[in-house]
């Protein structure tokens, strides 16, 4: 009987792995690679030494006034001497610590609902306490804290609340419009659609001035709502209709097989939503869902127009001082380097959690 030996394979060429490989396979592949690689490289090195003398080498860190910014580059005293405003608006001053509390125990909410060790149970309550707490510590007026009125909430402390809850509240009823859509009612369908189709046919800064400045005539007379929270409605409302639509695209990729199978084992309507359907559904609206969430935090900017305070509205509040004029470009930068570090920590959250999520390629 013949006995086979396999032979140890023999190792690639250096040329073929490691950086090399990498370089040659990706941008020197072609010759169409080999002249967009020459191009991406100029265009770099026309752009990139510029900012960096703008951004750090030319700028400059040390002072307390314009004074002493008469360099060539950025004038970052300027974001260091209006940094309390760009956080926390006008907010007292003696009353700071309550808005860093508020957005710490934000962030151990985040970080206890990431965690998969976390318990179910933590998740939710931790939740759920959340506002409460928020609305305690910042509003103020109960256990001795000094009431503290929404008109002097204002900067990144602003936009976090207001980006929060449009997240958070619009889910749910985006859900419930979602399934009225696909609802075999005619009332409840045709409802659905027509919220949906009404509200993504007009513009946010139009849903915001609505919730301004029509909403209060509704009220009894002598009833009012605070301006933030007439922003929130608006925005809440506003989001809801494009996760009802990211949902419904969500609900017609499952197969019509999952649904007979929730059938089969006796499950009633909101069973089968809850334990069969909406976990697939979002699954795959997920992509959509946080694109939405993420242009929702950038047109919390338009709360301007109604009289609030954002991080962007206080960058043109204090360009506007007399002792910092023209000093708008550090402070445009500065808060974009924020947006766009929220925005891709909640992209790079989705894509975690698509994989995570990911079943289809499972052993």
């Amino acid at each position: 009987m013949a006995v086979y030996q396999l032979k140890t394979a023999k190792e690639p060429p250096s040329l073929e792995r490691g950086a090399i490989a990498w370089v040659r396979h990706h941008l020197l592949s072609s010759t169409f690679n080999i002249l967009f690689t020459a191009l991406s490289i100029y265009i770099l090195y026309i752009i990139v030494p510029p900012l960096l003398n703008w951004f750090i080498l030319d700028a400059d860190f040390v002072g307390s006034k314009k004074a002493d910014c008469g360099g060539d580059g950025a004038c970052w005293v300027f974001i260091r001497e209006k940094l309390k405003m760009f956080i926390y608006g006008f907010y007292p001053e003696s009353e700071v610590w309550r808005a860093n509390l508020t957005m710490a125990l934000a962030a151990i909410t985040i970080a206890l609902a990431v965690i998969e060790r976390t318990p179910k149970k933590v998740k939710i309550a931790s939740i759920l306490i959340l506002p409460i707490v928020t609305i305690i510590l910042l509003s103020g007026g109960y256990f001795g804290l000094p009431h503290v009125e929404t008109s002097a909430w204002g900067g990144l402390l602003l936009t976090l609340v207001i980006a929060a809850v449009g997240i958070v509240l619009s889910f749910p009823i985006g859900v419930l419009f979602a399934l009225g859509r696909q609802s075999k009612l005619p009332i409840i369908k045709t409802l659905s659609v027509f919220y949906i189709e009404l509200i993504r046919g007009v513009p946010l800064i139009t849903v915001l001035f609505m919730a301004s400045v029509v909403l209060p005539l509704f009220f009894p007379e002598g009833m009012d709502f605070d301006k933030l929270v007439r922003a929130l409605i608006g925005i809440t409302l506003f989001q809801a209709a494009y996760v009802a639509e990211n949902i419904r695209g969500g609900l017609q990729a499952i197969h019509s097989g999952q649904y007979e199978a929730a059938d089969s084992l006796g499950l009633g309507y909101w069973s089968k939503m809850r334990l069969v359907i909406l976990p697939q559904a979002i699954k795959v609206a997920i992509p959509n869902l946080v694109g939405s969430f993420i242009s929702l935090f950038k047109d919390t900017s338009l709360v301007m127009i109604i009289g609030l305070f954002d991080i962007l509205s206080m960058v043109k509040l204090t360009a506007n001082d007399r002792d910092w004029l023209g000093m708008s470009t550090e402070g445009f930068v500065f808060v974009a380097i924020i947006y766009w570090v929220f925005n891709y920590a909640m992209s790079k959250y989705s894509k975690n959690l698509e994989k995570k999520l990911n079943t289809d390629n499972r052993d």
